[in-house]
């Protein structure tokens, strides 16, 4: 579990109980990628490819308003949209919005902080999102009525999805482990930036009741592994917003 002050972890608990799910991760230092990928038994033959694409505007004014708008290409699978508002309280929430199938509320969890989003997610085919950013569909096509008037309802006015620019793509590669010694799946991501910058993320999920007991066995399981995580911790979103954001500005000027 993060070290928190008590304040912050009863404010944690009380987010968690309105939560659908909590998902701990954490991420490590650029020195001790190989170390943790040789310690966890990583093949990376065995890793999904995936590319995703953010639209924001290009001084990210969705991000600042806590809005984060994404859509993911995936190896093997039907590739997706979100709409995502972060920070949010459950219990705080509109019913309607509460009760539909495609919310979910989810509790991310770091060394030392966390965050509660609540996202509206859409399966899309194999040809949308590549249409979409090569501009031959509207923006607005990868995102259902719901995910639109979410957007709508939280976004800066006067900025519409099909204003946005794309920023993207990062590529990822995704593995997913069930190690002998630990009780459930462990995910790896690498994250690989265009400047040659990784992001390598290590978490697992867990229901709402779980966090304490799964947050301590990962700490244990990471200690037994002698994976070393990072002071400070990289977030895969700011890190791909700022790279982009700092490109479209640049090609402006």
């Amino acid at each position: 579990m993060p070290h928190l002050a008590s304040d912050d972890l009863v404010t944690l608990l009380e987010l968690v109980q309105g939560s659908d799910s909590i998902e701990l991760k954490a991420t490590v230092p650029d020195a001790n990628h190989r170390a943790t990928i040789a310690a966890l038994g990583v093949d990376p033959l065995n890793a999904q490819i995936r590319q995703v694409f953010f639209f924001d505007t290009p001084d990210l004014a969705l991000n600042r308003a806590g809005v984060v708008v994404r859509a993911r290409r995936i190896q093997g699978r039907d590739h997706d949209s979100v709409v995502k508002l972060r920070p949010v309280v459950p219990s705080k929430l509109p019913a309607g919005l509460r009760s539909s199938p495609n919310l979910g509320v989810e509790v991310d969890v770091i060394p030392g902080a966390y965050v509660c989003s609540a996202a509206f997610k859409r399966t899309l085919g194999p040809d949308v999102i590549a249409e979409a950013v090569h501009g031959n569909r509207p923006l607005r096509k990868l995102f259902s009525k719901e995910q639109r008037s979410f957007f709508t309802a939280h976004a800066p006015e006067g900025i519409g999805i099909d204003d946005l620019s794309i920023l993207g793509p990062i590529f990822v590669l995704k593995v997913k482990l069930q190690p002998k010694t630990f009780s459930r799946r462990v995910v790896v991501e690498m994250w690989l930036y265009p400047d040659g910058s990784r992001i390598l993320e290590l978490s697992t999920k867990c229901a709402p009741g779980e966090g304490i007991p799964v947050a301590l066995e990962v700490r244990e399981f990471l200690d037994r592994k002698g994976v070393v995580l990072g002071a400070e911790q990289q977030t895969k979103t700011k890190t791909a917003l700022e790279f982009y954001s700092a490109e479209l500005r640049a090609a402006s000027a």
